[in-house]
């Protein structure tokens, strides 16, 4: 039986939570990048201030990690309105929707975080709260049982989602403004880089700054996460600066190669090359296969090594291109055993 991959831990403590929020920009202007994005919003937000109505209801969309809780608290904070927040999975039955909408101000925003995982029975309060702002709650049971109109503050309801395709047509046509979050490009991903290190006081000169940010997978809260290991790696094995060379032998550490690629990442590759001579595989025979959750697969790995050109999906399964033979150091075509 193979051991399953040593994967790092995407998960973060208590302490780096609390740090994700200090290096959070609070204002569009301090938000680097999606710089489409940022105009639309920009001018949505005015046009709903000059008016002196709500904003119209918002839907991010876009892998794990690129922004969107963030910009959910920016659009809070540039309409001067509060900001609740809860998530698809946290909200089981009618009555948990019906009891946050309740208790919303006008002009508040609630962001829905996983939008995608709310129950359809608790989807369809939505649909008249965001058209009409009003919710119909059934009280009582059995043959007295009756329903009540209520009257909702009017409210600006901004969904996070990594998978669209998931969501309904009536929840999706209701969204005004939507925003598709993309990877970010190097440039970027390096200012990002540069803004994280002044606010944690971590001197890092360019060659380090462009190598956090050649591996950091386009994804602003990767790159937030290895400049926290290069520092630490650095105040133990290099006196506290953070140059290139150190930030290579850091990532070397972590087992992250030079396009960011994780060890989860390459065994995905490796499986796929080495096992199955390249696929097409099953995601559920994948996942079997490096031992990590398909949806997992699907949601937070999939993506990347597709916009990266390692892999691509066919209607038989999922399938190495030459490319990955290559990034893998194998030839194509050079055997393996095929399984689907």
């Amino acid at each position: 039986m193979e051991e399953k991959p040593d994967v790092i831990s995407r998960e973060v403590t208590a302490e780096e939570r609390v740090l994700d929020l200090t290096l959070r920009p609070r204002t569009l202007s301090e938000f680097v990048g999606q710089k489409a994005n940022k105009e639309q919003l920009h001018v949505f937000i005015e046009a709903a201030g000059k008016r002196g109505e709500v904003l119209d209801h918002v839907l991010l969309s876009g892998p794990p990690g690129l922004g969107k809780t963030t910009l959910a608290n920016i659009i809070a904070n540039e309409l001067g309105v509060n900001l609740r927040v809860t998530s698809g999975p946290a909200v089981e039955r009618q009555g948990d929707l019906a009891a946050i909408l309740t208790n919303l101000e006008e002009g508040d925003v609630l962001f829905i975080d996983e939008i995608h995982r709310l129950p359809r029975a608790v989807e369809e309060i939505l649909y008249p709260a965001m058209e009409d702002f009003k919710i119909d709650i059934v009280i009582g049971k059995g043959p007295g049982a009756r329903s009540v109109r209520l009257e909702l503050p009017r409210f600006t309801l901004i969904g996070a989602t990594t998978r669209v395709g998931l969501l309904t047509a009536p929840l999706l046509t209701r969204f005004g403004v939507s925003c598709r979050l993309g990877y970010y490009p190097i440039d970027e991903t390096e200012a990002i880089v540069r803004r994280a290190a002044g606010i944690m006081e971590i001197e890092v000169d360019d060659t380090g700054t462009r190598e956090i940010a050649c591996r950091s997978r386009g994804t602003p809260r990767v790159a937030n996460r290895l400049l926290r290991r290069v520092r630490d790696f650095a105040q133990v094995r290099a006196q506290g600066a953070v140059t290139g060379q150190v930030t290579v032998a850091a990532m070397s550490l972590l087992r992250i190669d030079d396009v960011g690629l994780d060890v989860l990442d390459q065994a995905i590759l490796k499986i796929l090359i080495d096992k199955f001579g390249g696929g097409p595989v099953g995601l559920k025979t994948l996942g079997a296969a490096v031992g990590e959750d398909p949806d997992t697969l699907e949601e937070v790995y999939e993506p990347f090594l597709m916009q990266m050109g390692f892999i691509k999906r066919t209607p038989r399964g999922r399938v190495a291109t030459p490319r990955a033979f290559e990034h893998m150091g194998r030839e194509v075509g050079g055997g393996g055993e095929k399984l689907f």
